[in-house]
Formats: structure tokens, sequence, C-alpha cells
């Protein structure tokens, strides 16, 4: 008898984009493609390069809302955990398996923070982000009504402009009620410089980061006057991670797009003026599209339009072509520019998003790709936790 496995009873187009053990060609549009070879690459070196420095990597679920690729960063890159946005995104991610979960965001809704208070009972280590002291009695609360402990970050706004305090004394005095509520603990601070990350110029993020790093040093520095420790000191992106890792005062990073790629932020420069999709980091998801009308001499019709991709940060890319441009969409239709009538019918063409974290949040699976077999399909396990 053949063992039951996860996609029984899944039909190919209607339930599921492909299988294991399909061919590439295969595959039914439009649906996210990774490159495993190229994602492998990309964890690794992000792994590597944080282990040299001597940093954690608590890698951003957020992006791919995945238990599978969350694995694969503990499994390749030693990723210590990971952070989320919201809490039923969260426990997604504890229920699947990991075991070191912060929530990177703050938490206010009684419903919610019972949810994130029970979080412990699933295993993983509940951390998460305080700005106001009001917060810190409703988490002790839950946290002594459940049995269980929350670890709190106090969250500075080093320049993004949303949620976190703008001075040290703030941070020392919701730190300092923290440590002393029922049920909770004082864990650290979070940093994260959210507003450069795509800024083109690696001298102007810079210049922002150096202010935040200056900005975070005067907390931590006010908060050990206090004897309180920081065991995590995090932020940092993809944009930005090579500052935080040499600042001396952080001590986490927080990437997730770089494992990805997209379009938006393949074009920030590197030190050298480099684009960064082109030689520091590779393009490892795609979304794969179809030719579906060539009616018109120089315009192909794909099936991938706005329901299947997010365009805030931009069109998306054709990858590895200078021959077709993708150049409109509406909600079911890609429009991709063809003057000299390359294309025909049937053929696949693979986009590079503008956006990873949203394009993701609107698919079910990954189609994981190798050697033009399908090695594996993952659920999109997080999609739609916006709770």
């Amino acid at each position: 008898m053949n063992k039951q496995t996860q996609f029984d009873g899944l039909e190919v187009g209607f339930d599921i984009p492909a299988l294991p053990g399909m061919d590439e060609g295969d595959i039914q549009t439009p649906c996210l493609v990774l490159d495993l070879d190229a994602l492998e690459r990309n964890i690794r070196k992000m792994g590597d390069y944080a282990k040299a420095h001597g940093m954690r990597h608590r890698v951003h679920g957020k992006m791919h809302k995945s238990v599978d690729v969350a694995k694969l960063q503990e499994r390749l890159g030693g990723a210590v955990g990971v952070c989320c946005q919201k809490v039923s995104e969260a426990e997604v991610f504890a229920r699947g398996g990991i075991k070191d979960v912060l929530v990177s965001n703050q938490v206010r809704d009684p419903a919610k923070i019972d949810r994130l208070a029970r979080m412990p009972k699933l295993g993983a280590r509940t951390i998460v982000c305080v700005d106001d002291l009001a917060n810190v009695a409703d988490l002790s609360a839950a946290a002594v009504k459940h049995g269980t402990t929350i670890e709190c970050l106090v969250e500075i706004d080093c320049g993004a402009g949303r949620c976190g305090v703008t001075t040290t004394a703030a941070v020392v005095e919701i730190a300092k009620a923290i440590d002393a509520a029922p049920g909770l603990k004082f864990s650290g601070i979070q940093a994260y410089q959210g507003a450069m990350q795509h800024m083109d110029s690696y001298d102007d993020r810079k210049a922002k980061i150096d202010i935040a790093v200056a900005q975070v040093k005067d907390a931590v520095d006010a908060l050990k006057a206090e004897g309180l420790d920081c065991d995590i000191v995090g932020g940092g992106g993809t944009g930005s991670y090579y500052f935080e890792s040499t600042s001396g005062v952080y001590n986490e990073l927080q990437c997730g797009s770089y494992a990805f790629m997209d379009a938006d932020y393949g074009r920030i420069l590197d030190k050298d003026g480099k684009r960064i999709d082109q030689g520091e980091w590779e393009n490892a998801l795609f979304i794969l599209t179809s030719v579906m009308s060539h009616a018109k001499p120089q315009k192909a019709i794909v099936d991938a339009g706005l329901k299947a991709q997010s365009v805030d940060s931009g069109l998306p890319v054709v990858f590895g072509r200078t021959d077709v441009k993708y150049v409109k969409c509406s909600d079911e239709h890609g429009v991709v520019e063809d003057m000299q009538g390359v294309l025909k019918v049937g053929d696949k063409l693979k986009l590079v998003p503008g956006h990873c974290d949203p394009t993701c949040n609107v698919h079910d699976w990954y189609v994981g790709v190798r050697g033009g077999k399908v090695e594996v399909v993952w659920p999109v396990s997080a999609r739609g936790k916006a709770y």
C-alpha cells in the first residue's frame, strides 16, 4: 500500500500547482517557484556571515510565511528562530516546531494578548515588543493567568517612524516596569531601521544607521547602569545587516528578503556601487507565468496579473531576458512588451516580483525546483494570518 502523503486527494491545477517529481515544464501557472539551489546558497551565505561576525540571525517569517523555509534557514543557515509581525502568524511557526519566536510588533488587543500568553505552551520561547507602559500590565496579567513567561523587548523608533519610543528615558522606564512585572522577562531592545532599507545609496543607508546605532548604544548603556542587561539587541535587514553586525552594539540580525531577493531590493547598491542582486544575493523566488494570448503582434498577454502579486514596489521584472518586458497588469492579465515577436502562446516566463512579502501572501504554495524537476512543494503556512 502506498504511504499516505500530505498531497493525497489534491489535484494539480485545482488544489495545487504541481507535485514532487513532475517536470518543471508541467507546473501550472501562475504560481510561486523557488530555485532551490539559489535559495540554499543565499541561506548558507547569510548564515556564514552571521557566524563570522559573532551575530545571531533571527529570520523574518513575515517575508515567506513558511515553516518549511524557516526550518531550512535553521538547518542550513544556523538561524536561531523567527520574528513575525502578528500573533496568529507567530503561532503558525510555533505550532510548526520553531522553538524561538519573536513578535517584532506591539500586541494590544486583549484576545491577542491571551493567545500570545498561551504560545509558550506550544514549546516556543515567546518574545514581544513593547513601547507603552500600559501594555506591560496587560501582558503580565495574561502570562500569570496561563502560568507562562512572556519575554519583552522595548522597541526604539530609530528612524522608521512607526512604533517605538524615541528617548532613552522611556526605554529605561518601560524596561524597569517589565523587569518588575510577574510573568514577564526583560530581554532587550528591538531597533529596526526600516525606513532606510531600500535607499539605493550605500552611503545614505550608512548615514541613517549610524544615527540609529548611537541611539541604541545610549539605551544599552543606560539600561546597564540600572542593572538591566540585554540578551537581545535586534534589528538589521537585507539592506543594512553589514552595518548592525559591525556596530559593536547589535547582536541579532533580522534579515528576511535576502533569501528570496525581489526586484525592489535588488536595485539597491553595495559599497562598490553594484546592485545587490548581481553578486551579493541571487534571485531565488519567481512568479511562473504563461503566455495566454498573442493576438497583438508586439504584445503578449500572460496569466499573472494583480491577483498573483503585489506591485506596491513596482512591476515585476522578467528574469534572464532583455528582449521582453512586463509593462502593465490588471486583475488577471499581465502585459508583456514583445517588440520582436519572440514569444508564443504557451511559453513560460519567470518574473521577479517587485516586493516578495505581500506577493508570497497571495499564494498557497511554493514549488521548489532543481535540475528541471519539482523537488518539493511547500505550503505558504501562515498565508492570511494577519490577526
